[in-house]
């Protein structure tokens, strides 16, 4: 107990019981509903092992004579009963108030991302507005998964967001059931093919760092490989990395445009020849015709 209090003083990891540092008000939530589960759960244990310890000690066996018995004890009963109900009611309550809270998306997003999950990676659409409103993407992040399976973080994408920031995520699957989680939102949703799902956070301030994201659903064999960095920059910097993700997202599409022109003239140009083709004369038949006339 000491060993555990000196740690407490040190940090509020003893505090969280496990639960990563929270960097949302979602995440903060999570963790208050989950700090609030553990008192309940110490205040059971605590009345449960007080009745064991209570009666191991008063109602010990002092002798052969039979203890008084007792059919029925009502007011033990009725708490037996009341107590169970009460504790569950209030459980309830709060886990109903904050799924509420997490899964409302009516708050105006700063930054709108579509996870799409596949077999095995992640790719990361940054769009001007969410998908149920018809956003289109401004440019992405795609990732490849690991050759040999393993944890290299310098193969996984990255999902670079904006700290004191509202983002939006629409989560979509065009496989199998897939889960995006980032332990440091202190939730996790399932990505379902044939559902699009979707939920928000508010990022807090002073949050800049780095952090991991993996899947958390069985989705197969090569599970393992889906991971995916997860980037909290400070505003100005992610404004300067975003504008350059544009910047090359419109010079690619400028290229493919080109690209896309020039097959066209050269399509247009091979019109008239081979087999098919037609002049001033004709060609086949055609031209075997006016020989005749």
């Amino acid at each position: 107990m000491l060993g555990l209090a000196a740690t407490g003083c040190a940090s509020n990891e003893l505090t969280r019981l496990g639960m990563p540092e929270p960097i949302t008000e979602q995440a903060e939530r999570v963790l208050s509903l989950w700090q609030g589960s553990w008192v309940a759960a110490f205040a059971v244990g605590i009345l449960v092992w007080g009745l064991f310890i209570w009666t191991i000690l008063f109602h010990r066996k002092r002798s052969e004579q039979l203890p008084p018995q007792v059919r029925y004890n009502m007011p033990i009963e009725a708490l037996y009963t009341v107590l169970p109900i009460v504790i569950i009611s209030v459980l309830f309550f709060f886990t109903a108030r904050d799924q509420a809270y997490l899964l409302d998306t009516e708050e105006p997003a700063d930054i709108h991302v579509e996870v799409v999950a596949f077999q095995w990676a992640w790719q990361f659409n940054y769009m001007d507005d969410t998908k149920e409103n018809g956003g289109e993407v401004l440019y992405s992040e795609v990732g490849t998964p690991n050759p040999d399976g393993t944890a290299d973080r310098s193969t996984q994408p990255t999902l670079v967001l904006p700290e004191n920031s509202v983002v939006h995520f629409d989560l979509h699957s065009p496989d199998v059931i897939h889960s995006f989680w980032i332990p440091a939102f202190g939730f996790k949703m399932d990505v379902v093919p044939g559902r699009d799902n979707a939920f928000q956070v508010n990022l807090n301030e002073g949050t800049a760092d780095t952090y991991v994201g993996r899947c958390a659903e069985l989705c197969g064999v090569d599970h393992t490989r889906m991971l995916f960095n997860v980037e909290v920059l400070p505003e100005a910097e992610f404004e300067a990395w975003a504008a350059e993700q544009e910047q090359a997202a419109a010079e690619d599409q400028a290229a493919e445009d080109a690209a896309a022109e020039e097959l066209g003239e050269d399509t247009d140009d091979a019109e008239g020849t081979g087999a098919d083709g037609t002049g001033d004369q004709g060609t086949g038949a055609e031209a075997t015709e006016e020989n005749d006339d």
